[in-house]
């Protein structure tokens, strides 16, 4: 099946359940995205900064790029100017980094807490008190450049479904409640990223609104 054919079945798989379709594109060409482009999907992640600068760069500017790939730092300037939403922050200094580099850009950055919920140690992530510590602390109430948006998780590879299952329900009460107590009167934390080629279905079943499908679109890699 085409590019084209694999993005309508997986847009309208998604789209039925109310949720956002995230192309992945890492590790394919621009021209492979730009196929993508002209079918009509508009939101696409990638990994690693370097690749997405050389893409964003390359292809047409009202592509929506997220940033779904552990992001270090001293890379946050790179993609500052024109990053969508980053789903992949996982600690309170690349918060205030975020918040710096969008400050220079006059701008005001989208970002998903990632938490960890995989039982796995190759996984980045925040603790659920770790969250907490973070949205009582001062220091986070000074950061005015940046919004928080929703959750990202990723569950253990290799499991049985029932496993995924009950490691993405943990993230959507996480958020439930996180919601009720720090984001009640903020309409724009609503989003819950979770689910990839393996396991979208199982995520879309237990409250996902946003999904990271990449190999099952482009192939692999």
């Amino acid at each position: 099946m085409s590019i084209e054919g694999k993005l309508l079945k997986y847009k309208t798989l998604i789209e039925e359940k109310n949720a956002v379709l995230v192309a992945v594109s890492k590790n394919h060409p621009a021209e492979k995205v730009k196929i993508a482009y002209d079918a009509g999907q508009r939101i696409f992640g990638e990994n690693l900064v370097q690749e997405l600068v050389e893409k964003a760069n390359l292809l047409p500017t009202d592509i929506q790029w997220h940033l779904i790939g552990h992001l270090q730092t001293n890379k946050v300037k790179y993609i500052a100017p024109f990053i969508q939403l980053i789903h992949s922050v996982d600690s309170l200094k690349l918060l205030k980094e975020i918040n710096k580099q969008a400050l220079k850009n006059d701008r005001v950055i989208d970002c998903l807490l990632q938490i960890y919920i995989a039982d796995e140690d190759t996984k980045y992530g925040l603790g659920f008190d770790e969250v907490i510590e973070i949205l009582r602390s001062p220091e986070f109430e000074s950061l005015k450049n940046i919004r928080i948006c929703g959750v990202m998780g990723m569950a253990t590879n290799g499991v049985s479904n029932t496993q995924i299952g009950i490691e993405f329900n943990e993230l959507k009460v996480f958020f439930d409640g996180l919601k009720i107590s720090y984001f009640k009167n903020q309409p724009h934390f609503n989003i819950i990223s979770m689910g990839m080629s393996s396991d979208f279905e199982i995520a879309l079943a237990e409250g996902s609104n946003m999904v990271r499908i990449g190999s099952s679109i482009f192939g692999e890699r």
